[in-house]
């Protein structure tokens, strides 16, 4: 069975859901965070502040390489 391959516009359209999912549960469990700063302890907040920081990383992270591997490839 022959596997397909997708062009760089099909690549690119699956890359941006992807990193979309990525940068809205960072922003979700920062403002989380940030309710609870304001609603329970200060400690309890920060536990979602930095994880939605980590995630807001991960997804730099995985841009940068995506772009690095994009200009390689031309």
């Amino acid at each position: 069975m022959m596997k397909k391959r997708m062009t760089e516009q099909q690549e690119f359209e699956i890359m941006k859901l992807v990193l979309d999912k990525f940068l809205w549960i960072g922003i979700i469990l920062m403002l989380i965070g940030i309710y609870f700063m304001f609603t329970k302890t200060i400690t309890h907040g920060i536990y979602f502040m930095i994880t939605g920081i980590v995630i807001m990383i991960l997804f730099a992270w995985i841009v940068v390489k995506e772009f690095e591997i994009i200009k390689k490839r031309r």
